[in-house]
């Protein structure tokens, strides 16, 4: 063999041997989906109904902020509601989650009362917002957004013993990368010192609103009666399977939908529709289309008993065209809402911009200012 056959045998052999090494020096981390947990600490007493009643109305439109900033992310929110000792509740925790209706549920259920003194346990809200939430773990792989809003009128109680205090919390905060907001209902001197030192410590923001949360902005379009009746025809297609209980929880889902605000049922649309890809109709698990559609449950494994009524007679192959036929209908009604959500978009749109500049100061709503902040934090 000569020197140049040689020589060109060697760099062949040293190319096939390398180039994966190459190809990995060249290639970028392969980063997985983003993720964004968003946990709203609430203090629940007495004085603070009218910002609950606008947070019931406007959840929605704030899911939707995260969605429009991170199309690509799951979304994981969870809620800490807190009064006093001495309350019928000190806290009431619900972990993070993607099943976002179910957390809609749980706050719709809340009523302002309690809190005689002034002072609240605040303190130990935000030990159980950072300790017990179950936040998304760090990897380097997964851009993750870990944001705590503290929203409340009134200050710390600083003799409980039992509790630890906020600055040791906030240094937790910190080693876990979670961004603390202080939202502070009111203009009460007191909330306004500790809350100053909260965002301070929690790298968030100061926000103040009125004690009532504002002047909740909500448009109506002449779009919402369509998306509406698009979306009964959407719940049409959910097959609710499972233990009772699950199926119970699936059907509350989409009565919720009938039961909410026109505006408010409309954001819920878009957000479930916009997250699901058009695959999905309520959040969380539990719709068998969803279910065996995303590979999270295989049909040929369910109970008879645990099936849809309707399919419960059926056979496989009865069921799976049955199931078929069903994704079929929803990807073209998906479609269809995905349309009128747009139009919809650009009238809000329109709109908003019209009343701002008509009044420029109306700004500083609880949902206005916690979207602001969202946008801004979430990268």
């Amino acid at each position: 063999m000569n020197s140049v056959r040689k020589r060109f045998l060697k760099l062949a052999l040293a190319a096939t041997f390398l180039s994966p090494f190459a190809a990995q020096a060249e290639t970028p981390v392969d980063l997985q989906k983003p993720k964004v947990d968003v946990v709203f600490v609430l203090d629940t007493t007495g004085s603070m109904s009218g910002l609950i009643d606008g947070a019931k109305r406007k959840i929605w439109a704030i899911a939707n902020t995260i969605s429009d900033q991170n199309p690509e992310a799951e979304i994981r929110m969870g809620l800490v509601a807190y009064r006093d000792i001495g309350d019928e509740y000190v806290t009431r925790s619900f972990e993070l989650t993607t099943d976002i209706q179910g957390l809609y549920g749980n706050l719709l259920a809340f009523d302002a009362d309690g809190g005689g003194d002034t002072p609240e346990s605040v303190n130990e809200a935000l030990d159980v917002a950072v300790l017990k939430q179950g936040w998304t773990a760090a990897d380097v792989k997964t851009k993750t957004n870990r944001i705590i809003f503290l929203v409340g009128d009134a200050p710390p109680h600083m003799d409980y013993k039992q509790d630890r205090k906020y600055p040791e919390i906030l240094k937790d905060a910190r080693q876990r990368g979670i961004t603390v907001n202080a939202v502070q209902a009111g203009g009460m001197r007191e909330t306004a010192r500790v809350w100053k030192k909260i965002a301070e410590l929690g790298g968030g923001d100061y926000i103040v609103i009125p004690q009532d949360g504002g002047k909740v902005s909500v448009i109506e379009t002449p779009y919402d009666d369509e998306i509406l009746t698009i979306q009964a025809s959407l719940n049409a297609t959910v097959l609710p399977y499972g233990k009772a209980e699950s199926k119970k929880l699936v059907q509350e889902k989409m009565d919720r939908y009938a039961a909410a605000p026109k505006a408010a049922a409309a954001e819920m649309s878009k957000f479930v529709n916009a997250k699901g890809k058009g695959k999905e109709v309520v959040t969380g698990r539990g719709d068998l289309i969803a279910d065996v559609h995303s590979g999270a449950r295989r049909l040929a494994e369910v109970p008879v008993a645990e099936l849809p009524a309707a399919m419960q007679k059926m056979s496989q192959a009865e069921q799976e065209a049955f199931i078929a036929e069903q994704a079929g209908k929803r990807d073209d009604l998906a479609r269809k809402l995905a349309e009128k959500v747009s139009l919809r978009d650009g009238y809000v749109k329109e709109k908003e911009a019209a009343r701002a500049a008509v009044a420029p100061g109306e700004g500083d709503s609880f949902d206005k200012a916690v979207s602001k902040t969202l946008r801004n934090q979430i990268k």
